[in-house]
């Protein structure tokens, strides 16, 4: 039974200890994403992950209307004061919404293979909006093996495509499996919602990381994406996808913390 009462604290988790940092996963996740990256951080770190509504151990709390700012709401009584918060794929467009909504919450800001919109249009590159209409199409069909295929998309491109997507299979499988209506509604919300207007109010110190390989993240919005947010640091790993902190764990944690130790 889906549950849309927020006043239920999502499950989270935390590990380490030093400077707050909270991880948020992508559409069709986990938390297990981040299995092996989060010992890589967890020495100067205090970690914390939370799994998005409607996913992993929160697959039995489902907001609606499922918008990033129910997500946002739903997610932020777990998110220590002073975190640097850091979102991957669509767990950066919530990460997004949170430090431009509750600033006096978030110390600083880091998203990974992620956009303020992630769906193409004029002028601006990324996701199809046909893809998107397609996986959605299929997962009334199939759920496991639409995710299957955003898997196999999100290491393309990658030379460990075939070992990063098996990591990520083992890593998630280990959790509840998510809500097929929040994976819907997740799908929706990669094609319909827009934060460009806003992220240039965002004054917290932000690191935006992306995959040179990543094609539903391009990286020809990056200069886009630098107009209207002028202060962000960008840095593009030239090896990897849409899933950096798989493929290059070591590489992905080193900018992670360079940046979030300096914040």
């Amino acid at each position: 039974m889906v549950n849309t009462n927020l006043s239920e604290k999502l499950v989270s988790r935390t590990c380490g200890t030093g400077k707050d940092l909270v991880l948020l996963h992508g559409w069709g996740m986990n938390s297990g994403v981040f299995e092996h990256f989060i010992p890589l951080l967890e020495q100067e770190f205090r970690v914390t992950t939370i799994d998005l509504p409607g996913f992993g151990e929160n697959n039995h709390i489902v907001p609606f209307p499922y918008t990033v700012a129910a997500l946002a709401e739903a997610i932020i009584t777990s998110v220590p004061a002073s975190s640097i918060i850091a979102g991957w794929s669509l767990g950066g467009l919530v990460a997004q919404y949170l430090t431009i909504h509750y600033p006096q919450h978030i110390g600083g800001l880091i998203t990974i293979a992620s956009t303020p919109r992630f769906a193409k249009g004029p002028c601006w590159p990324g996701i199809n909006p046909e893809l998107l209409a397609k996986f959605e199409a299929e997962l009334a069909q199939d759920y496991k093996k639409t995710l299957e295929r955003f898997l196999a998309i999100q290491a393309m491109g990658s030379k460990t495509a075939r070992q990063d997507i098996k990591a990520l299979k083992q890593s998630i499988t280990a959790f509840p499996a998510p809500s097929v209506t929040a994976l819907k509604a997740g799908l929706n919300l990669l094609s319909k919602e827009d934060l460009r207007p806003h992220i240039g109010r965002i004054y917290q110190p932000t690191l935006r990381i992306y995959g040179r390989l990543d094609s539903l993240v391009p990286t020809s919005g990056i200069d886009g994406i630098c107009e209207l947010q002028p202060q962000c640091d960008t840095v593009v790993l030239p090896h990897a996808s849409h899933a950096p902190f798989i493929s290059h764990p070591q590489q992905s944690a080193d900018i992670v913390r360079q940046f979030a130790m300096a914040v």
